[in-house]
This record gives structure tokens, C-alpha cells and sequence, in this order.
């Protein structure tokens, strides 16, 4: 009962954090795998060019990182540090573990591509608890044996436990960030 009431808890926060950021999660989910294809377009564009020795794919590599940089204002508001590209390298990591995931599923290892897809929501959600401000980067532990641990922030600012960062993040993104809401 106590782990529902702080999810609530949590997902009351991330509904505030979006109507104060004004973010539409649906729309933002799908714009973050629109992100996703543009930073593989990004290295496809980069490997045709080193491979075909033509540096007109350059070209259209900073064309499409300029879109790239201008779609991602939309979704990452804190430039802190590193959290812009934290950002980017999690979407990235995401999107090549689904298409490993989905190339093993071809070939019928389905245990391999569950494990593949499971790696990849972990670092969704860790973009997402990152970008809605439910996870604080300097709050971060690591023991040197252990998962990483972070405090969750509830919607009064206060330390909601520490937990594995995963473990909290996977439930509460998987509630609030829904695709199929119109």
C-alpha cells in the first residue's frame, strides 16, 4: 500500500510538472522517437559519407542535427551540466538497444530481445524522470558492488527513498508517458 501511495504520489508530481512545463506527454513521447531516428539519421549520414567517400552526406548531417537540436528545446528545458547530452546519448542508447532487441526477435531469440528491450525502457525512463525534474542528477549514489541509488523527489520537494533509480522510474513513466491518449 505504501509503494502505491508514493507512486501516486509521484505521478501527481509529474502531472503538475507537465501542466507547469506545459508538456503534452503523448505528443512529447512521440516527438522523443522522432529524436531518436534523427540522431540515426545523424550516424547513417556520417558512415555514408566516411563510407562513399562523399562529403555531401556532411551536408545533410548538419541539416538534420540542426532540426535535431531545435526538437529537443521542445522536450529537454534544463541545460545543467551534461543533461542536454545525457539526454541525447539516452535517446540514442535506446534506440539502438530496441533495433538490436527487434534484430534478435527476428532471428527467434526472444529471451535476448526481452532482455535488449528491458535495458532500452530502463534508459527511456531514466531520459523521461530525468527531463520531468522526478530524478535529481546530483543526487545519484553508487556503491561500488551495488545498483545506483536515487532519491526520488515527491511533489513537495522532499526525498520520496532511496530505491534503485530503475525500479521507481520503469512504473511511473510507464503511467504517465501514454502514447495512445488523444
Amino acid at each position: 500500500m505504501a509503494d502505491k501511495k508514493k507512486i501516486q504520489s509521484l505521478l501527481d508530481k509529474v502531472e503538475a510538472a507537465t501542466a507547469k512545463n506545459k508538456i503534452d506527454l503523448s505528443s512529447a513521447e512521440d516527438l522523443s522517437i522522432g529524436i531518436m531516428n534523427l540522431i540515426a539519421i545523424e550516424e547513417h549520414l556520417f558512415f555514408s559519407s566516411q563510407k562513399t567517400g562523399k562529403p555531401q552526406y556532411l551536408e545533410l548531417l548538419n541539416e538534420v542535427r540542426l532540426m535535431r537540436t531545435e526538437l529537443m528545446k521542445d522536450i529537454i528545458k534544463d541545460y545543467e551540466g551534461e543533461v542536454w547530452c545525457i539526454s541525447k546519448h539516452l535517446l540514442s542508447a535506446t534506440m539502438r538497444l530496441i533495433e538490436v532487441g527487434t534484430k534478435e526477435l527476428k532471428k527467434g531469440e526472444k529471451k535476448k530481445a526481452w532482455y535488449l528491450f528491458e535495458k532500452a525502457y530502463k534508459l527511456y525512463s531514466l531520459f523521461w524522470g530525468i527531463n520531468l525534474d522526478i530524478v535529481h542528477l546530483e543526487e545519484v549514489k553508487r556503491d561500488k558492488f551495488e545498483d545506483p541509488k536515487i532519491d526520488l523527489i515527491d511533489e513537495e520537494g522532499k526525498k520520496s527513498g532511496s530505491s534503485s533509480v530503475f525500479d521507481k522510474l520503469g512504473s511511473i513513466i510507464k503511467k504517465a508517458v501514454d502514447c495512445c491518449k488523444e
